[in-house]
């Protein structure tokens, strides 16, 4: 590796790096409910969590993909040295940000009975499902505009912020959950409730945290509050980056609410250790989606600079540094499958079905991180809408099909969505690879 290289290397792990340590922190944030969820209640209440977060987290991925845009405006600006046009996206993101939170928590509540009607499940997890929804959706909001908040700071290179942020939050939901959802001193035993509380309060310190490093002038793109408005003329190019990673997301979490569809069909257990699984590969990926973060900043930098040969070897080493994590994490999961299982349930048939899953998508895990790697270079030079294409056709024309051909068909049980999606995985690699290296991106005008 020559030196210019090694020298682009060290630029995107002085990024990724505190943005790994976030993406890690804010799905332990998640995976703390499952963990003691799973440990300290049953796995009933195991499966109503994984079901509420399921369909919240659909709702936020989707209609926080302005954020999306807005890291690539932000970035571009930025390394344009065009400073008020990087307060003008940031103002403009929070402001939408912002009603958009409201529309969307608003609707969680009033459309809750659609929402649950699709899943098969038993009498007690519906009832633990009602009331760890109904608390979790009280902090949508605060989540919305942290992810806003979070988004200023990767778009000018600052990810040290959102990990401490985040870090913070994760220590609190932990405490919290031990103290709640058991019980301890004169807080009484809430359950599941607990575990729920534990989060939003988590998250509502976290938005306050944001609110007190951006607006108070302790930040490298600080704002101002009288000046959140919504800006027309950076809305339109905002709006046109941004909606195909709105359509990408609403068809990415509607294929995993489908996906959560089919397994419910299954039984408890199934449920049970899909949601496990589930958290055991978000974990494992989040490298990827800090190294995708480093690469959309840097891409979109390196653009902003009239740099595109810069873009490009940044975009590479970041899907190869990927491919090497995917290999070491992939090693892991076949080798130790079982201790790994034990740390979100005690419960020996879980532990038993998920051995063998583990150990299939072991092999995943190089493909799935190669795609989080170069999706994120894509989105920096804002070639959103390619990326929306690829993802909506790995998912709807072979995953889906796939696992319900798998499950419902041949009757693999569990692991057949995991066949399904290698097979995806490893089509949609090649073509990936084959668009970045076509350099279209980096004629794209923002």
């Amino acid at each position: 590796m020559n030196k210019a290289r090694i020298i682009l290397l060290k630029s995107i792990l002085i990024i990724a790096a505190p943005a790994i340590i976030e993406m890690s922190l804010n799905t332990m944030l998640m995976v703390a409910d499952t963990i003691m969820v799973g440990q300290l209640i049953d796995k009933q209440a195991l499966s109503a969590v994984g079901i509420a977060n399921s369909i919240m987290f659909t709702m936020i991925f989707v209609f926080s993909s302005f954020n999306t845009g807005a890291i690539a405006m932000i970035s571009r600006s930025f390394g344009e040295k065009n400073m008020p046009k990087a307060k003008d996206v940031a103002q403009t993101n929070l402001a939408l940000n912002l009603i958009i939170g409201i529309a969307v928590a608003l609707l969680a509540f009033l459309l809750k009975p659609i929402l649950f009607m699709p899943y098969q499940i038993e009498p007690l997890v519906t009832s633990h499902l009602h009331i760890y929804y109904d608390i979790v959706v009280a902090g949508m909001l605060f989540q919305f505009l942290s992810f806003a908040f979070a988004s200023i700071s990767r778009g000018v290179g600052d990810t040290k912020t959102p990990m401490y942020i985040t870090g913070f939050a994760v220590v609190t939901n932990i405490i919290l959950n031990y103290v709640l959802i058991a019980g301890w001193s004169v807080f009484p035993e809430m359950g599941i409730a607990g575990a729920a509380l534990a989060t939003t309060i988590a998250r509502i310190m976290s938005f306050s945290i944001y609110v007190f490093i951006i607006f108070g002038g302790r930040h490298k793109l600080s704002l101002s509050l009288k000046n959140i408005h919504l800006n027309r003329s950076i809305l339109k190019p905002l709006w046109k980056i941004s909606y195909p990673g709105a359509v990408e997301q609403f068809l990415m979490q509607t294929a995993f609410l489908v996906l959560g569809i089919i397994i419910t069909t299954l039984s408890t257990d199934s449920e049970a250790l899909f949601r496990i699984l589930l958290n055991i590969e978000s974990t494992s990926f989040m490298p990827a989606v800090g190294i995708s973060i480093a690469a959309a900043t840097l891409v979109g930098q390196s653009l902003g600079e009239k740099d595109p040969d810069k873009a490009y070897e940044i975009g590479l080493l970041s899907g190869y540094i990927s491919v090497m994590w995917g290999v070491i994490i992939g090693i892991i999961f076949f080798v130790f499958p079982k201790s790994i299982l034990g740390l979100f349930t005690p419960d020996q048939v879980i532990i038993q079905m998920g051995i063998v899953v583990m150990m299939v998508f072991a092999f995943n895990q190089p493909l799935l991180n190669f795609n989080i790697a170069m999706s994120g270079a894509l989105r920096g030079a804002g070639d959103t809408s390619i990326v929306m294409r690829l993802t909506s056709m790995r998912l709807w024309l072979i995953f889906i099909p796939g696992t319900y051909l798998c499950v419902m068909v041949l009757k693999t049980g569990v692991v057949g969505l995991w066949y399904a999606e290698i097979l995806s995985f490893l089509l949609f690699s090649f073509i990936m690879l084959k668009r970045f290296k076509s350099r279209k991106w980096a004629y794209i005008e923002l």
